[in-house]
């Protein structure tokens, strides 16, 4: 079996199992990790850190989460909401008034929040995504492709800008830098959105699915002909290259690891508050689950809710990303699951974040007994 590291509860053996099995299946490297009311139960990793299987999978080690990013650029919304900074029923136009042109007066906050504002595509080049005045400015020119509310289609890429520009124009922060400030440095986390040149060393690169190499990308990776990103297409190699660790890109280049990322996401799962620091109240906490769209999303071809930054899974709710990485929060048992990987599966066969999750609850019901 291969070798694990960190600490687990006895509870919780079959977590650290799983990990286990998916290296042995030939996984390259990843990192799981369970909090309940705020404390680790769970916080293991193993493998290797590159695709050569020559440097080990480390404690801080650091890998793109992908589109879990998002569940962080909604909890920098959420923080704003909570505080009476951000009305989340107000025109996105009140705080950006330039994003009114092309039809956009009614759009609201809410709608990018839950993926119905219609503007799910990104069809500027590669290199617009790391020029943030582009980006925004692009997104804020483009007409919706349906009325906003209406539908839902996911903003693969578009919901970090879109959302993450409302942040910096009430804060006046880079929503990366109002996340270091406001949520990773009170809680002490390791997880980055615009990523500095010292942690370089510490990343593990994206590997692409067995047959595939660097030129693999998200609009080639859903099932059944449905793409989870249309528009322009963004590889791995994109991805595993400095201007996109450098560039804020908040629906999808954070970096952290299992151990960060439940970190964060515990404060929607204990209320608002996790070990002394309080971000949120629980009425805050609670309007992630508030839902805005269950039906088919027109971008992802199938039925799913959408709260506000995060999907709804019965009484879970979370999000997951482009290559395995997942994070699921609990807030009846104030748990949180992550799970991050620098091993990519084709999406339609990879049901590795689900396998960990269901090896929590054993441990779990343990643990309340």
């Amino acid at each position: 079996m291969a070798d694990l590291h960190g600490s687990y509860d006895d509870l919780f053996t079959a977590v650290p199992s799983a990990l286990a099995a998916l290296l042995d299946e030939g996984d390259v490297g990843g990192s799981v990790a369970v909090f309940v009311d705020g404390e680790a139960v769970v916080d293991v990793w193993g493998g290797f850190a590159d695709a050569e299987r020559a440097v080990p999978w480390q404690r801080d080690t650091i890998v793109n989460v992908w589109s879990v990013t998002k569940t962080m650029t909604a909890l920098c919304a959420l923080v704003l909401a909570d505080r009476g900074e951000l009305d989340l029923d107000a025109p996105v136009a009140r705080y950006w008034p330039e994003f009114a042109a092309a039809g956009k007066e009614g759009v609201l906050v809410r709608h990018l929040l839950g993926h119905t504002a219609g503007l799910p595509d990104w069809d500027g080049p590669v290199a617009e995504v790391y020029d943030w005045p582009a980006a925004t400015a692009r997104l804020a020119g483009q007409a919706p492709q349906w009325e906003p509310g209406s539908a839902a289609g996911y903003h693969s890429l578009t919901q970090g800008f879109l959302v993450g520009e409302v942040v910096r124009r009430i804060s006046g922060r880079s929503p990366g830098a109002f996340f270091a400030d406001e949520i990773a440095g009170p809680l002490g986390t390791d997880f980055h959105m615009g990523l500095d040149a010292e942690h370089d060393r510490r990343v593990a690169p994206a590997v692409p699915p067995p047959g595939r190499d660097e030129d693999y990308s998200a609009s080639e990776s859903a099932p059944g002909g449905v793409t989870e990103t249309r528009g322009t297409a963004i590889r791995v190699r994109d991805g595993n290259g400095v201007a996109w660790r450098r560039a804020q890109i908040p629906a999808a280049s954070g970096f952290g690891n299992a151990r960060s990322v439940a970190l964060v996401q515990s404060v929607m799962a204990c209320g608002g508050s996790v070990g002394g620091v309080r971000l949120l109240s629980p009425a805050g906490c609670e309007r992630a689950r508030e839902e805005q769209f269950d039906g088919e999303d027109r971008v992802l071809g199938r039925p799913i809710r959408w709260g506000l930054g995060y999907g709804l899974f019965g009484a879970t709710y979370g999000w997951g990303g482009w290559g395995g990485s997942l994070v699921m929060i609990e807030p009846e048992s104030r748990m949180t699951v992550a799970y991050v990987t620098n091993q990519m599966r084709e999406p339609a066969k990879d049901t590795r974040g689900l396998e960990i999750v269901m090896s929590v609850y054993d441990g779990l019901k343990g643990l309340r007994a």
